[in-house]
């Protein structure tokens, strides 16, 4: 029987690894999709040190969607009430050049701009990077992460003076209080969780405090559950924080040896005293004291959060209220304890690493900051000033860019903003109005790609070799172990072509992803991120690695990195991996096991101390009022993947979670005369949804949940964003998706008319000629 290849999942940011199997293995019947084709066979790679061996049905079913409605050849229109006709791809790229010079030549180079994604490889995001940022020098990149993870980013920034979790999954073994706000980790990182709940279950004296508006999956196994109020996380925070304080149980230590900024703080939460946050929360004033207490009684206390957190328009706040009590109980850079973000996407890691956000470099640097500028100048060998000092357009701001006529090219990859995005009437309305749009992405049809005039093909998981980047900062090695179909090409190499198109050649002569990602670590060296002792070879002889590894702790690493300067050929792989052993021998020096970050009490700001933040509550962007009398919440479900453009391709999974429906509490519902099953209109400002009522004690009183993942491909007027408001956190930039005021009218007592996406398009197309 075949080797089974290593991979890692392509789903959420927990970072699995997978081994992977061909169809045809001796002595076992070949399984095969729902439309006969041979499947390759998937199972947890024990030896992961994340996952060890366990994985969730998305990552179990994934290959299951590898041949499902491909988009295998480059596709071009010259309007959007057009036909796509096949092209090849030389007319693709020489298009795309085309205009590229078109638009620099009459708006400016930064009338472009590329909308990524999490789903890239490392290689994907740096080549864009590089050819962005770099060589035309615009530094509008932004990705989609920019709508789940930047305010996490902007949270450890501003706290620690870099980006990266200080924290590790080992920690969810040693903890002895998890805390756990703004995340349905059973459902949303389901790995993750498992380890947690074994160790809760294992150890009585442990304890997990859940804080959601909903009875989550993850609530129910909780020891204490706060539903507190949408847009009330930073008064319940500094409410904890006030008993702490009060009761004495602070570091005081901590504080004076490794922070700074504490005087401000201790001042703002003085006017959080338990009686009035309770109230405001919505909670027990009993409950609010035992979590002061399971986290002053704790030893080790561990926090994580996720979308719940993040996309707020207090997301910083947020974040760096969390952090604060952290700092102030000196509960970071030990076993057990720490502030840690879920990352969302199973790459959004390696993105930030690699500078994939308008505001960011690579190497955790910052686009403002002239040193990190000149540094990465230098070592792309770019005159100075080639990269610009002015943070680039951020995901929303691309879509108002396309309202004002400021952006004339739009290259969307690997991420369907037509659902995704907020406010989505506003945003497709936008998108129409796009002169020249890319979209490049594995499936057709999706929802993005009615709004594109050209379409490009690309390998996706399993047909491409490259590097992703976890939640807890593993960097895993992905190898290719098939074909892609027709000719989708990896997304690193088309960005490459287009740069040598464009003139750039020495600087993207790469002739594989090892030695793309062998160029990237050079520009993590002694960098908070440091990677440089990374490379394809390594991680494939030793398997999964955790950052930092610095060049210094490997030997021979050098002389192994010029002798495999490949890396995308399987039968190549097994050579490097050879290579690699002799190479080393036995004078392999293994880097040190840096598995927290800021064990010191050392930070990676100016003066070494870590940063408090003094914020008041300021609440959601959208308060309900009389019209709009209902919060309402959006989040994933279990079985489904942001839009679905692969697990809605999965029976499977289909069959498990086939629709969306709309959570409301009992009270709620008697009030309005809603019953089981019934369909609801939900009305916002900005549209409408219409879903199948489930009444449920599981959603707090005038909040209502509905799921994210249905798109106009899935069903009619289903799409949760068309209802959702695009106000940001002024730091991160990440908007509010988690809540907005919205009204219920149960169907058959009144009707309104529905937003038709097609005959919008047809309008538009009809006033454009």
């Amino acid at each position: 029987m075949s080797e089974p290849i290593k991979t890692l999942c392509p789903y959420c940011g927990v970072g699995c690894g997978l081994e992977v199997m061909p169809p045809a293995q001796t002595g076992k019947a070949t399984s095969r999709d729902s439309e006969g084709n041979p499947m390759w066979q998937v199972r947890g790679d024990r030896d992961h040190p994340s996952s060890k061996g366990k994985v969730c049905i998305k990552g179990g079913t994934v290959a299951e969607s590898l041949n499902k409605d491909r988009l295998k050849y480059p596709m071009m229109r010259d309007s959007l009430n057009q036909e796509f006709r096949r092209v090849s791809w030389d007319e693709a790229l020489e298009t795309i050049v085309h205009r590229i010079e078109e638009v620099k030549a009459t708006q400016g180079v930064d009338g472009i701009c590329m909308y990524g994604s999490g789903q890239f490889q490392t290689e994907d995001y740096y080549i864009a990077q590089k050819l962005l940022k770099g060589c035309l020098g615009t530094n509008n990149f932004d990705a989609n992460s920019r709508l789940c993870m930047s305010s996490a980013v902007a949270g450890y920034i501003q706290s620690f003076g870099s980006d990266g979790p200080p924290a590790c999954y080992d920690d969810l073994e040693e903890t002895d209080c998890a805390f756990l706000i703004g995340t349905n980790t059973a459902e949303c990182h389901p790995i993750v969780f498992n380890r947690l709940r074994m160790h809760h279950k294992k150890n009585r004296s442990v304890k997990m405090i859940v804080v959601d508006p909903r009875k989550t999956q993850t609530a129910e196994a909780a020891d204490l559950h706060l539903a507190i109020k949408p847009g009330t996380d930073i008064d319940l925070l500094n409410g904890i924080a006030h008993l702490l304080m009060k009761w004495g149980e602070l570091d005081p230590l901590y504080i004076d040896e490794c922070t700074a900024d504490f005087t401000k703080y201790a001042e703002i939460i003085q006017h959080y005293p338990p009686e009035i946050v309770a109230g405001r929360c919505g909670i027990d004033l009993n409950h609010l004291e035992q979590a002061a207490r399971y986290w002053a009684e704790s030893e080790n206390v561990l926090s994580m959060w996720s979308m719940g957190v993040n996309q707020s328009s207090e997301g910083t706040a947020k974040v760096r209220t969390i952090i604060n009590l952290h700092l102030m109980t000196g509960n970071i850079g030990k076993p057990g304890a720490g502030p840690f973000s879920l990352t969302g996407q199973p790459n959004a890691m390696g993105g930030r690493e690699a500078g994939g956000l308008a505001h960011i470099l690579p190497g955790y640097r910052v686009v403002k900051n002239p040193s990190h500028r000149a540094e990465v100048e230098q070592l792309w060998k770019l005159p100075s000033d080639s990269i610009s000092p002015i943070p680039g357009r951020d995901a929303w701001s691309m879509i108002t860019g396309l309202e004002t006529g400021d952006v004339g090219l739009l290259w969307i990859a690997a991420t369907n903003p037509a659902v995704s995005m907020p406010d989505l009437v506003r945003t497709k309305k936008a998108l129409l109005k796009s002169p020249f749009t890319i979209y490049q992405d594995a499936y057709y049809p999706t929802e993005t790609a009615a709004y594109a005039h050209l379409l490009l093909p690309a390998a996706q998981w399993g047909e491409k070799t490259g590097i992703m980047t976890n939640s807890e900062r593993v960097v895993t090695l992905c190898s290719q172990f098939r074909q892609p179909p027709g000719q989708a090409k990896p997304d690193w190499e088309i960005f490459a072509e287009v740069g040598r198109r464009l003139g750039f050649t020495k600087e993207f002569a790469f002739a594989s992803s090892a030695a793309v990602y062998q160029e990237f670590v050079q520009l993590t060296k002694s960098r908070p991120c440091d990677m440089s002792g990374l490379t394809h070879g390594r991680l494939r002889q030793q398997g999964a690695i955790q950052w930092p590894c610095p060049l210094e702790e490997v030997t021979d690493i050098n002389s192994f990195a010029l002798q495999c300067p490949t890396g995308g050929n399987i039968s190549q792989n097994k050579k490097e991996s050879g290579l690699f052993s002799s190479l080393l021998g036995n004078n392999k020096t293994e880097p040190p096991k840096a598995k927290r970050l800021y064990t010191n009490g050392t930070f990676n700001t100016a003066d070494g101390r870590a940063k408090f933040a003094a914020f008041h509550s300021k609440g959601l962007a959208e308060p309900i009022d009389n019209e709009y009398p209902f919060v309402l919440t959006i989040g994933r479900l279990y079985e489904h993947w942001h839009t679905m453009t692969r697990t809605g391709r999965i029976p499977k999974i289909m069959k498990r979670q086939p629709k969306p429906f709309m959570e409301i509490h009992p009270k709620d519902a008697q009030r309005l005369g809603i019953e089981e099953e019934q369909m609801i209109e939900i009305q916002s400002r900005r549209g409408l949804g219409r879903f199948p009522a489930k009444i449920t004690k599981a959603i707090a009183t005038g909040t209502v949940f509905i799921p994210m993942h249905w798109g106009a491909l899935w069903g009619e007027n289903t799409e949760a964003n068309v209802l959702t408001h695009p106000e940001a956190c002024p730091i991160s930039l990440e908007p509010e998706l988690k809540a907005c005021a919205v009204k219920l009218i149960p169907m058959g007592l009144e009707q309104s008319a529905s937003f038709d996406e097609q005959e919008l398009i047809q309008e538009h197309c009809a006033t454009r000629s």
